[in-house]
């Protein structure tokens, strides 16, 4: 597959995931863009997500997602005290070779600073952060694959909206996304705002599906019951990515078959 396939500028045509070596992603440049150290989303987003972790019991949640983890620790992180184990499911081999990695040998130092903050926010998180990440599991796949109602709690943070520029295909991920988890089940989730298609460093153009507020209303309405969305403000501490901001979801998967319509 070509390395640096043409935009849809070039092409004329949209982009699906399918079109991106999304086994070639970036791994070190997207760390070094986002993740070396702390910024304002980050501290968003776990705030938000730590939250809603700390309504369960430490192991009351038997099994969930992190749906396309990606090289990014800390949404596993903090899955570390109410789940007694952890899906990242992860189509791309270079981040499931650095997931791997990680588990195995240790964390990167960068990473102790995000761990401090989940913990702080989770006491009941262990002192370590590789006692954490020992529930993990890391699986090579992708969302068309998972079985429905698998999982108590399914999380997902800049996944959908950023693989692909088709929003039928941004809506079937996220109908994936929300059937994984058993009725009743919880869903938290983080979306970039209005994000266009976006470089990591100098490399190649990948697809992505701008979305607001009312897009993720349409798709979740239907398939969940209490969806609630807050917004982050754009981080300016990141590179210039063309997005607005960050939104937050939470929502459950509801008891009946609602959660099964398909746009």
């Amino acid at each position: 597959m070509d390395s640096n396939p043409p935009g849809p500028e070039e092409t004329g045509r949209v982009r699906r995931n399918r079109d991106a070596d999304w086994n070639a992603w970036p791994v070190d440049a997207y760390l070094a863009e986002n993740y070396r150290r702390l910024h304002p989303c980050d501290i968003g987003v776990i705030r938000h997500h730590a939250a809603v972790y700390r309504r369960f019991a430490p192991g009351s949640l038997s099994r969930t997602l992190e749906l396309g983890a990606g090289p990014n620790l800390y949404p596993l992180m903090l899955a570390g005290a109410a789940s007694r184990g952890v899906d990242a499911l992860e189509p791309s081999a270079a981040s499931v070779h650095y997931l791997r990695a990680q588990l195995t040998h240790g964390v990167d130092d960068s990473w102790r600073p995000f761990y401090a903050l989940c913990r702080s926010l989770d006491p009941a998180l262990p002192a370590e952060c590789e006692e954490a990440l020992r529930r993990v599991r890391v699986v090579r796949g992708t969302a068309d694959e998972l079985v429905p109602g698998t999982y108590d709690l399914a999380s997902m943070n800049f996944v959908a909206e950023s693989v692909t520029e088709d929003f039928g295909e941004f809506t079937a991920v996220c109908d994936s996304f929300v059937r994984a988890v058993r009725p009743g089940g919880t869903l938290i989730a983080a979306f970039m705002e209005q994000m266009p298609s976006y470089r990591i460093g100098t490399g190649p153009v990948w697809p992505a599906c701008p979305v607001d507020e009312a897009a993720l209303r349409s798709v979740f309405g239907p398939r969940t019951t209490g969806p609630r969305i807050t917004r982050l403000a754009k981080d300016r501490t990141l590179p210039e990515y063309g997005d607005t901001g960050v939104l937050l979801l939470t929502a459950t998967r509801p008891d009946g078959s609602s959660s099964s319509v398909r746009e």
